[in-house]
């Protein structure tokens, strides 16, 4: 009997875990792009990494993701492209520079690339190939034909069309770019006459317009020819003037043809000689995350006032369009461009603020309330509820934010959700500062909206509980109380200031409570021990007060003594003997001239300015009062 080999002991695989896979270099460099989208530089690294490892699926989450947050980069679109094209993606490379062009339409080297692209790569023998380029054509002058540097785009529109002889054509497109203001406008007028000289008008003009000059033409050399034959005799065998006209007209018919346009033209250069200071000024057209120089910001905010001004809509639109390539991390040009539509599209409103605030400036707080204030003001409150929230979620602890929530809220009827807001708020807070603001701003919203005097008392005291430092904690407390029959709240105001002066505020608050409890018993107090005691009560703080400010005075001037005097050299010390009385007895003024006058050369100037910055310290305590000014209705300091 053959015994059975005793199986062998395996080690479960779990006993030995296997070392965490280390991220690639391609998952580093994208996360450092999700934790900082705003680092640009990141954002290039990464696209420069992609690009040279090739990888398709690498670079279409990398380039997507950064076109998300950099729609107006145009070179990297046809990286894009040219990427896909690599990969013979023929239809998928078209598709990325349409994408391009829907987020940048007003990019004239990304429309030339689109147009090039789809002419190589068109079958030029399909019947339908032109009309589809020529349509790509049109759809680009459209929308960038009218940008004061379109003008290559217009050439090779032009060039296009002659290289099929379609003369026609070229002259309906001279006519369209002789109106527009470009930078080129003269050169395109020189060239549109070399083609009316290099041409037969019969080729290079409709058949509608051909036929009408030719009418006019013959009518005008028959007239001129009547007329000089009842003037002057002629033999039978000669024509009379004209008549060579008649026979071919294009010599005069091509006059014409430039003479219709010259018209046009003077108008368009008189257009262009406006703008062209402007157009000057512009250093930087396209987008960088580098910030723009004062005098760039300066030349888009005056262009564009003068062409709201004395231009059109369409021209204005282009002109603000134009500005927010270069200008769109500047919150001041969206805003403007939004102002500006409110009289003509609430679309398109609604579209710049989306743009502003989905892409350009996703946590410019600005931005954000002015598109819900456009919302609400539209009637869709829920949108504009969206908007605060969405913000708030990127930019968390942002009061302006928050507060702006409880109005809407409070606007709209919905004050239990506005007061869960401010309570939230007062959990979430980072430090008891933050606490007591929030508490305040509930407890108002409690007595003046809720009409609640009893809840708005409850928050302030809880919120005083937890901090005893907050001057405004106290004063709305006070404020609060006052609000009611001040006879019959005698008890809870001085109980009030009772909380106050016994405290953690500095001895200088304390001593304005004090002050104002003493006023409060002269004009409304009903015992006068109660008044005695507060008065002496104020007498000691005031002692306290200007002890703690005499020990500070005198630390002060022992450091003066120590930074212009200790320096003196010793063989000035009976000098420094026999004024030394001076600076213990006499006023820091005459410190500061002895000192300027005795010992300019030791004296130093900042120790100079110190003492001047310092010179109330002799004033009495109402020398802070302006601190506390906007929370005191009832009574004014008392005169200077």
């Amino acid at each position: 009997m053959e015994l059975e080999e005793a199986p062998k002991e395996t080690t479960p695989e779990s006993a030995f875990p296997l070392e965490p896979e280390q991220p690639s270099e391609f998952e580093k460099l994208f996360k450092a792009c999700e934790d900082s989208p705003d680092d640009f530089n990141g954002w290039v690294y990464l696209l420069q990494f992609v690009e040279q490892e090739n990888d398709l699926t690498a670079v279409r989450n990398s380039f997507d993701a950064f076109f998300l947050r950099y729609p107006y980069c145009y070179g990297y679109w046809k990286k894009y492209a040219d990427i896909e094209k690599k990969h013979e993606n023929i239809q998928v490379a078209e598709e990325v520079y349409r994408r391009g062009l829907q987020a940048i339409p007003l990019s004239v080297d990304l429309w030339l690339h689109y147009l090039t692209y789809i002419k190589e790569n068109s079958d030029l023998s399909d019947p339908e190939t032109e009309g589809r380029i020529r349509a790509a054509f049109e759809h680009a002058v459209l929308a960038a034909g009218t940008d004061f540097r379109s003008d290559r785009l217009w050439e090779s529109f032009i060039n296009w069309e002659t290289e099929l002889e379609k003369l026609a054509n070229v002259t309906a497109i001279y006519d369209r770019i002789l109106g527009i203001p470009t930078q080129l406008y003269s050169q395109h007028f020189q060239r549109f006459k070399d083609h009316v000289q290099n041409n037969n008008p019969k080729h290079f003009l409709s058949e509608e317009e051909f036929v009408q000059l030719r009418l006019e033409l013959s009518k005008a050399s028959l007239l001129a020819m009547i007329g000089e034959v009842e003037d002057t005799p002629v033999a039978h065998d000669e024509l009379p003037p004209g008549t060579d006209d008649l026979v071919d007209p294009a010599k005069n018919m091509r006059h014409k043809v430039i003479e219709i346009r010259q018209e046009l033209f003077n108008h368009n250069e008189h257009e262009v000689s406006k703008r062209w200071a402007f157009e000057e000024g512009i250093k930087r057209p396209y987008f960088h995350v580098k910030a723009l120089e004062k005098t760039q910001l300066n030349n888009w905010k005056e262009y564009l006032d003068f062409e709201i001004e004395n231009g059109i809509p369409e021209r204005v639109v282009v002109l603000f369009e134009r500005c927010l390539i270069a200008c769109a991390l500047y919150e001041e040009f969206w805003t403007k461009y939004a102002k500006y539509l409110e009289g003509h599209s609430t679309d398109g409103v609604r579209h710049v603020y989306k743009k502003a605030c989905s892409i350009h400036m996703p946590k410019k707080p600005t931005i954000h309330l002015l598109w819900a204030a456009f919302e609400e003001q539209q009637g869709n409150v829920e949108e504009a509820r969206s908007i605060l929230k969405s913000l708030e979620e990127a930019v968390p602890g942002l009061a302006m934010v928050r507060l702006r929530r409880v109005s809407l809220e409070r606007r709209h009827g919905n004050l239990e959700e506005a007061e869960a807001l401010l309570r939230e708020a007062m959990e979430s807070a980072k430090n008891e500062t933050e606490t007591s603001f929030y508490a305040v701003k509930l407890a108002r919203q409690m007595i003046k909206v809720q009409r609640s005097l009893s809840k708005a008392r409850k928050v302030l005291l809880d919120a005083i509980e937890k901090d005893q430092t907050c001057p405004k904690l106290f004063l709305n407390l006070l404020e609060l109380e006052y609000s009611g029959d001040v006879i019959q709240n005698e008890a809870e105001i001085l109980a009030c200031f009772d909380r106050a002066l016994k405290s953690q505020m500095p001895l200088e608050s304390r001593l304005l409570f004090c002050q104002r409890k003493v006023e409060f018993l002269e004009d409304f107090g009903s015992d006068i021990n109660v008044l005695v005691a507060a008065y002496e009560e104020h007498q000691n703080l005031q002692k306290e007060s200007e002890t703690s400010k005499r020990k500070a005075e005198n630390g002060y001037d022992r450091w003066i003594w120590e930074q212009g005097v200790g320096h003196i050299n010793t063989s000035l010390s009976l000098v420094q003997d026999r004024f030394l009385w001076c600076f213990s007895k006499t006023t820091r003024t005459f410190h500061t001239l002895l000192l300027r006058h005795l010992f300019p050369s030791l004296i130093s100037l900042n120790a100079s300015k110190l003492i001047q910055q310092y010179g109330g310290w002799g004033q009495n305590s109402w020398g802070q009062y302006n601190q506390y000014a906007q929370y005191n209705q009832y009574y004014p300091p008392p005169p200077t």
